[in-house]
């Protein structure tokens, strides 16, 4: 059984000390959707929401919570991110009246840890954004599945979901 790396010897979370690792380029993507409905699919679209430019303000948001992971997620170390990319896909069939968008998020640092949770945590704050901008037009938006796409880096190597 190998030994647990959150808990001191008390028993007691502790964050992982990584000054003995080495830095490495790691970068993550992961996705997420949002599936919604036509009108709020056309408000999108014609940029008619009344909050404004759905897709600038959650792209802002996801990135500012890459950069700010490590505030929200106990475990996770302040890292200096040197780039977060956020796109946007529409998944379309008007006679099944299905509107979906998939968010997809690559983030890259150079250092000991990974980017994976900052991958996560922007799509999911991505996501989360584009709800809050858009529930007015329906609150029936489906979000999900969250995963991770693939990272590079690191002691334990490369991972890409297959």
């Amino acid at each position: 059984m190998s030994e647990l790396t959150h808990f001191n010897a008390q028993g007691r979370a502790k964050m992982v000390d990584v000054s003995d690792k080495q830095d490495s380029v790691r970068t993550a993507r992961a996705t997420t959707s949002v599936l919604l409905n036509k009108t709020i699919y056309e408000q999108i679209k014609e940029g008619t929401n009344k909050k404004g430019d759905v897709f600038a303000v959650a792209q802002v948001a996801g990135i500012m919570a890459a950069k700010n992971t490590s505030q929200i997620i106990p475990m996770c170390h302040p890292l200096a991110l040197s780039g977060v990319d956020i796109e946007f896909q529409w998944t379309i069939d008007k006679e099944k009246n299905h509107f979906e968008v998939l968010i997809t998020v690559e983030v890259k640092t150079k250092g000991p840890t990974g980017v994976e949770m900052e991958a996560l945590t922007a799509a999911s704050a991505t996501a989360l954004t584009i709800y809050d901008m858009c529930k007015a037009a329906g609150k029936e938006m489906i979000i999900g599945p969250t995963m991770l796409l693939q990272k590079t880096g690191g002691k334990s190597g490369d991972y890409a979901r297959s």
